[in-house]
C-alpha cells in the first residue's frame, strides 16, 4: 500500500524527507481535527462564536455567504463533535444560540493563531 501512495503521489512517503530526517507520519487524531475543522465554513463558524454565545443570524452575518442550510449542517455536526453547545431560549418567539463548548475553548488558541497566520499570508 505505502508503494502505491508513493506512486500516486500522496501518503507520507510522498515527499521524501530533507537528508537525515525520518519520515513522520500524520497522526490519526490530527487528521481528524483538521478535518473537522478545515470543514468549509466550520472554522469561520468557530471563530465567530470566540467571545460568547451568538444567535444563529448572528453567526449568519459574521460568516457571509454561508447558506442557512449549510450553517444548520455544520452547527449540528461541530455540537456532535462537542465544540459547539446549543441553547433554546423560551419565546415567543423561542430562540437558539451557539456558543464554544468546552473543546471549542480549548480551541480558541488554535484559531486565533490561525487568524494571525492568515494576516500575514495574506498581506494587501
Amino acid at each position: 500500500m505505502e508503494a502505491r501512495s508513493a506512486e500516486a503521489g500522496t501518503g507520507p512517503a510522498a515527499t521524501p524527507p530533507p537528508d537525515g530526517v525520518a519520515p513522520v507520519a500524520v497522526c490519526s487524531r490530527y487528521h481528524e481535527a483538521v478535518e473537522l475543522v478545515g470543514r468549509r465554513w466550520s472554522g469561520a463558524i468557530l471563530f465567530s462564536l470566540i467571545g460568547g454565545p451568538r444567535y444563529f443570524s448572528d453567526v449568519a452575518a459574521a460568516v457571509p455567504g454561508v447558506s442557512d442550510r449549510l450553517l444548520s449542517q455544520r452547527l449540528r455536526e461541530l455540537e456532535a463533535e462537542g465544540l459547539v453547545e446549543r441553547a433554546v431560549h423560551p419565546g415567543p418567539p423561542a430562540r437558539v444560540s451557539y456558543r464554544l463548548g468546552e473543546s471549542g475553548e480549548a480551541l480558541v488558541p488554535a484559531l486565533r493563531a490561525l487568524y494571525d497566520w492568515a494576516q500575514d499570508w495574506r498581506e494587501d
